[in-house]
């Protein structure tokens, strides 16, 4: 299992509470980008419309630049295959109010593309302050040890 492409903001805005596994709909000139390592889905976010699965705001860049289609759109919407059993549950959490779906990382399984999708609560400014102190009270902790 390699993992392509992580969300590293995503554990840091939000609190994960629930993790799905979701193959993705890609093109061929994408999935070449994606294992290339050229992607980003820092601001993509998961809908449930139709009875369906899309991830939103994805970039992935065209894998060759000078040779693309001329109707290529790097961000556009792509489905996510999920059982229908699966997407009823993301739908019911994802009305819930202040949950949100948010896609964690790409890798690879087996041959096929996947992406984690986590049902996620914002994180209050207040909570990232007090994550950011610890962080660098650790930082200092760590830092002290190893000088003696």
């Amino acid at each position: 299992m390699v993992t392509f492409i992580n969300n590293r903001k995503a554990h840091f805005n939000y609190n994960v509470e629930d993790t799905y596994e979701a193959g993705i709909e890609l093109l061929g000139t994408e999935v070449k980008s994606i294992k290339n390592g050229s992607g980003n889905i820092n601001s993509a976010f998961c809908i449930i419309r139709g009875g369906e699965a899309y991830i939103v705001g994805m970039n992935i860049p065209p894998y060759q630049p000078h040779n693309i289609d001329l109707g290529y759109d790097p961000e556009r919407t792509r489905r996510l295959l999920l059982s229908k059993k699966e997407i009823k549950k993301l739908s019911e959490k994802d009305d819930i109010k202040g949950l949100t779906l948010v896609p964690l990382s790409l890798y690879s399984k087996g041959r096929h593309i996947k992406v984690s999708i986590a049902v996620a609560r914002g994180k209050k400014e207040f909570d990232k302050r007090d994550v950011i102190k610890k962080r660098e009270s650790d930082r200092e902790i760590r830092r002290e040890f190893k000088g003696n």
